[in-house]
């Protein structure tokens, strides 16, 4: 008789109880997941039922990770995830959101660069905790995502990127996001790549603050491997200021536009 077991196909004699096999698999287990619900009581296991065997607080290994991830993702897209480098240049409220949703998906490799620390006013919007201020980003984003995902590669720089710098840390990978708070800082990022290094997917942003629709933010296709996220014109300033739910939904969109071209994909303009 087979059953998922922790997302992967596992035969079990016709017959074996819920409890016989934490016994026989996880003898240390605290939290048995059957189809999906907790459970407290011995139950007889039937073909097809899903089982996950948890120790409270214990993370999970690297191979159920990664079959946890291809069940979701399904193997070949997987696969190709897997083996995505992506970049990140800036750790505040896009970068931090864009690398948590890649940690999530299994991207292979993240290259990240911030030269900044965790400030209290960057809590509204950024993936940070108290307990993180004054920490510089860089560190602070990885062991967020050590908490998240630890099978990720993270490569993370504690650096002020400019055009010297820049190609020397960003040159390998397969997809370059921008995520920069300044103007100068991203057309730096822009004009260095579409010079050096056009063969390279890069994904910027412009016009996410305030609270305004969430349907005006969408992505395009600017000019070859340049694209733009964000409604293009809504700045931060006075009484418009940078707000978690429309910078989150930015930095969405810049994941998964990395994601689709990791894929193969065209990345939607609309």
């Amino acid at each position: 008789m087979k059953i998922l077991l922790h997302e992967r196909a596992t035969e079990v004699v016709p017959g074996t109880t819920l409890f016989q096999l934490r016994q026989q698999v996880k003898p240390d287990a605290d939290i048995l997941i059957y189809n999906g619900a907790i459970a407290s009581a011995d139950l007889p296991l039937r073909e097809g039922d899903a089982v996950h065997l948890i120790r409270r607080g214990e993370a999970p290994s690297a191979a159920d990770m990664e079959s946890l991830l291809v069940a979701r993702h399904t193997p070949g897209v997987h696969e190709r995830v897997r083996q995505g480098v992506v970049g990140i240049a800036g750790l505040g409220g896009l970068g931090s959101t864009i690398a948590v949703a890649l940690a999530r998906t299994g991207v292979g490799k993240l290259v990240l660069a911030d030269f900044d620390v965790v400030e209290p006013s960057n809590l509204n919007r950024q993936q940070y905790t108290i307990a993180q201020i004054g920490m510089y980003k860089a560190e602070a984003l990885t062991e967020v995502l050590g908490q998240i995902n630890p099978y990720v590669q993270l490569d993370a720089r504690i650096v002020k990127l400019d055009e010297t710098n820049l190609l020397d840390i960003f040159g390998s990978v397969q997809v370059m996001i921008e995520a920069f708070d300044t103007p100068a800082a991203k057309a730096m990022i822009v004009k260095t790549f579409r010079k050096h290094r056009p063969d390279i997917p890069l994904i910027t942003a412009s016009g996410l603050a305030g609270y305004g629709s969430s349907n005006q933010i969408r992505t395009r296709r600017v000019l070859g491997n340049l694209y733009l996220v964000g409604d293009e014109e809504t700045a931060a300033r006075p009484g418009m200021g940078l707000m978690a739910p429309r910078v989150g939904i930015a930095a969405s969109h810049q994941a998964n536009a990395a994601l689709r071209l990791l894929l193969g994909l065209e990345v939607e303009e609309d």
